[in-house]
């Protein structure tokens, strides 16, 4: 089983107290995000977990502690998202400089294949014209080069929530549509300093095929890398869960929707951060088997009992 960790929420920057506390449990439970009295029961003991997925904006809360999974013989990545987008869009992220930093460190300490840049996701607007993601995407991947090889990028995904949440700001976003011929422009460009830069560039989950621009479809949980650089065989088996385009692996994530505090504005999972801050401040527990508090029915008390009392 491949956890992932979590395409819902910040689980390093927000939640690695928690993690660090059910890798010891050896489980947790996580509800349903449409139907939260569905609660799944996740063995996570290192001989049910073929690989660890991290995805974050801030790992450094989970540094401490990458060691103990090590030893623990858990394998792992990371999908790294940084943007540097205008604190318009993504008012709460880490700092240029402290983002570079971070990397840098994950990287020199797990190696560069491990730690996958994602620029994430690409939109246009009045404060994201296409030359400042020419700069911005530049000056991101020389600081990256040789410590990564490669970014993931998809466009904007236009839920009704986020393309709300984006023409609140009044910024001009007319959404990816009306766009697309300049787009197409701007990602042929994105390419060329990728390759420059020696990285490797892929799409995430897009119905576009942008091969022609030299950037080929690719796979967040991807089993080819994890047989790569994690040494487990991995059989492919796509994910019915996420979309169509999707094209990565079966995993299981262990997050929650509207829980994460980094506030950027054309998030699907969290939709509000004043929620995210509340659920964090009233609901959440780091010793508690889910990341937010839930009943926990006779069945599944049972489980978490005969579970524990076999470790």
């Amino acid at each position: 089983m491949i956890i992932s960790a979590s395409r819902r929420t910040d689980i390093p920057a927000y939640y690695s107290d928690w993690f660090y506390n059910r890798i010891l449990a050896g489980y947790c439970t996580v509800p349903n995000p449409f139907n939260p009295k569905q609660i799944s029961f996740v063995d996570l003991r290192p001989e049910a977990v073929d690989a660890i997925v991290f995805w974050t904006r801030n790992p450094k809360p989970l540094f401490k502690y990458l060691s103990f999974l090590d030893s623990n013989g858990y394998k792992y990545y990371f999908q790294f998202t940084l943007n540097n987008y205008p604190r318009i869009l993504e008012p709460f992220r880490p700092g240029f400089d402290l983002a570079i930093r971070n990397f840098k460190v994950l990287s020199s300490t797990i190696g560069k294949g491990k730690v996958i840049w994602r620029y994430d996701p690409i939109l246009l607007s009045d404060v994201t014209p296409a030359d400042f993601h020419i700069r911005n995407f530049e000056k991101i991947a020389r600081e990256l080069a040789g410590f990564t090889e490669r970014v993931m990028i998809s466009l904007v995904d236009e839920y009704r929530k986020t393309v709300r949440n984006l023409k609140a700001l009044d910024i001009g976003y007319e959404g990816g549509v009306a766009k697309e011929g300049e787009m197409e422009k701007l990602l042929k460009m994105i390419a060329e300093i990728a390759t420059s830069n020696g990285l490797k560039i892929f799409s995430c989950a897009e119905p576009r095929d942008f091969s022609h621009l030299g950037i080929f479809p690719g796979k967040c949980i991807d089993d080819e890398l994890i047989r790569r650089e994690l040494g487990v065989e991995i059989k492919y088996v796509k994910d019915k869960g996420q979309r169509k385009t999707c094209r990565c692996t079966v995993s299981k994530d262990i997050g929650a929707n509207e829980t994460c505090l980094m506030g950027c504005k054309y998030c699907y999972a969290t939709t509000s951060r004043e929620r995210a801050v509340a659920n964090r401040q009233k609901r959440h527990d780091p010793l508690f088997p889910s990341i937010l508090r839930h009943e926990i029915d006779e069945a599944l008390a049972r489980r978490i009992k005969e579970f524990t009392r076999r470790l």
